[in-house]
């Protein structure tokens, strides 16, 4: 019988996979003199290349949140790999459209698809690709032998050498908040969507003119508000909206009460800042080396602070000197001798005007301490920080901002060697770095302006009382708003013990490791399954969101490092060593 690696999830995660298989077959399978080969199986009940998120069959009004020139499935030499380089065009190069495009998700469903038919051409032909569109439901099988995957409406298992799961986004059930909502509901005849991916809601429920609550100001809203307006009939003239009747009243509000911060506008120009600068390597393994473990807000969160504070400043000094009263040479010396409180003092005396100074606090939570008279007054105020951000994100003149961007991606790609950090950190990066594109935030202050759009607020609180949903901020204490409709506009949270996903719920029963936040743990090093004594399967490899060396949801930017590039490369190098020993043990 032939060798077998079982990859369950066929989308982007999984075709990165098969690339670096094919990448570096040659040198750790083709090269030792085997020729029997073997088979790959991929399972997903949808289309290999685009998943379920990147299917054709969505409307044709989402777009992706990445410029077409910012998005590829290719390595390249910022890669830190083992493994060699395969450069491939990027989405703008394949698809012969402007890089500035925001591309629809069918075009991007096509050019995955594509990626995915050149990645099995380049495998070797002793090996055999086979997709199975079903569900798998469990994986069995002892340590050291075959596993057994489970497919859905199939009697017998497919059998394999080793197994990688990379289940992208994941349903998952409600948690204890959203069940009381959702029974609320059922009782008093209201409507609740709990958090999901929005392309795949029903929202014919949301009814025309009617008030609907909306918790979550991120892409998820994003998607919500295109399907409920343009999705309805409704059509942009310039800055106006002309609506078609048919929308709902949408009422949006969440923690922080702001929209994900907009897009950057325009290309980079000139020397980068030299990345890393204070959270590298060096650092990464000295926090990894402390016996006591590390806490993140401790002990890496000032790292962060330093290196973005570091991007930001070396770039306004460097192009923009005229803005600040000191030598670049000389702030740079004193900026990484410095500690929190002191480097506060020196960026004060140093760079004149706040507006060029970087305040992580106050970009996080830009309302924090404000409050407004009236709803109405709030709407105005909003609508004003959001024409500044979009503002802002279009001027060079603060390309600052860019550099700090880059900084998180730095950042991003070293955070992923440490593990377990939490999901502060990645709603931070999320909201500054993933943040919709500028066309969407113009068309949400003009519905807005069209009444068709109404804020609540930071710290959205959500009420369920007398027969309807509530909610309320104190951004503008007194105010209020009731509906009879409440949509949670927010991805499902990727954990273990709450995943709807039958194989990820076997997993966490057979004793798999799991994270405080639970995801899956996994081994930094290949992405090897950790058991709950923290010991790597030798057969089951994961990658993806749903473990604790989730990487930035969106695609790899080129030249950037690509930390998923990086994990893909190091997984298909340990299954094909480990498939290669098999195969050697079988011809001796």
């Amino acid at each position: 019988m032939r060798h077998s690696l079982v990859i369950v999830g066929a989308g982007p995660r999984g075709t990165g996979l098969i690339e670096r298989i094919a990448a570096n077959a040659p040198e750790l399978y083709g090269g030792s003199g085997l020729v029997e080969g073997f088979d790959i199986h991929l399972v997903d009940p949808h289309p290999p290349g685009a998943g379920r998120i990147w299917r054709a069959a969505q409307s044709p009004l989402l777009w992706m949140n990445s410029h077409a020139e910012d998005v590829t499935m290719f390595t390249d030499e910022t890669v830190d790999m083992a493994g060699p380089v395969r450069p491939g065009p990027t989405l703008h190069e394949w698809a012969g459209i402007d890089g500035g495009t925001f591309a629809d998700r069918q075009l991007q469903g096509a050019y995955l698809r594509w990626v995915h038919e050149r990645a099995v051409a380049a495998l070797p032909s002793s090996v055999a690709v086979h997709h199975h569109p079903r569900r798998a439901l469990r994986v069995s099988g002892s340590r050291e032998g075959r596993q057994q995957v489970w497919l859905e409406g199939r009697p017998r298992p497919l059998l394999a050498d080793l197994v990688v799961l990379n289940l992208g986004h994941l349903d998952a059930e409600l948690d204890d908040e959203q069940r009381e909502l959702a029974a609320y509901a059922l009782e008093h005849d209201l409507v609740h969507l709990p958090p999901d991916f929005t392309a795949d809601s029903d929202l014919s429920s949301l009814a025309p003119g009617e008030p609907v609550l909306v918790r979550g100001f991120g892409l998820a809203f994003v998607d919500l508000m295109v399907l409920l307006t343009e999705g309805r009939g409704g059509r942009y003239e310039g800055d106006t909206y002309v609506p078609s009747g048919r929308e709902p009243v949408l009422y949006v509000g969440s923690r922080r009460g702001v929209p994900y911060r907009s897009k950057i506008g325009y290309d980079w120009t000139g020397e980068r800042p030299p990345l890393p600068r204070f959270l590298g390597p060096a650092e990464i393994d000295g926090l990894l080396a402390r016996p006591e473990g590390f806490d993140f807000r401790r002990d890496v969160w000032p790292l962060v602070e330093k290196e973005l504070g570091f991007a930001h400043y070396h770039r306004l000094f460097t192009v923009h000197p005229e803005r600040t009263s000191v030598a670049w040479t000389d702030f740079e010396e004193k900026y990484a001798a410095a500690d929190r409180d002191e480097r506060a003092t020196l960026v004060a005396s140093a760079v004149p005007d706040p507006a060029d100074r970087l305040d992580l606090a106050a970009l996080d939570r830009p309302l924090d301490g404000m409050r407004y008279a009236t709803h109405e007054e709030f709407q105005e105020g909003l609508r004003g920080y959001v024409e500044a951000d979009l503002s802002r994100s279009h001027d060079p003149a603060y390309s600052s901002d860019l550099a700090v961007f880059l900084g998180l991606l730095s950042v991003y790609g070293q955070l992923v060697r440490l593990g377990n950090i939490g999901s502060s950190w990645h709603g931070f990066f999320s909201y500054l770095a993933s943040g919709p594109p500028g066309p969407r935030l113009r068309q949400l202050l003009a519905l807005s302006r069209a009444g068709v759009l109404k804020f609540v607020g930071a710290d959205m609180a959500v009420r369920a009382e007398d027969g309807v949903f509530r909610a309320s901020s104190p951004t503008v204490p007194g105010f209020s708003v009731e509906a009879r409709a409440l949509v949670e506009a927010r991805l499902p949270e990727p954990t273990l013990r709450r995943a709807l996903d039958p194989l990820l719920r076997e997993l966490h029963a057979d004793g798999a490791g799991e994270t405080p936040d639970g995801l899956l743990r996994v081994d930094r090093a290949d992405g090897r399954v950790l058991d709950r004594a923290g010991r790597p399967h030798p057969r089951r490899f994961a990658l993806g969101p749903h473990t604790d060396g989730r990487t930035p949801g969106a695609f790899t930017r080129p030249r950037t490092g690509g930390p998923a590039f990086r994990q893909n490369d190091a997984t298909a190098r340990a299954a094909l060593a480990f498939l290669s020993a098999l195969a050697g043990r079988a011809a001796a």
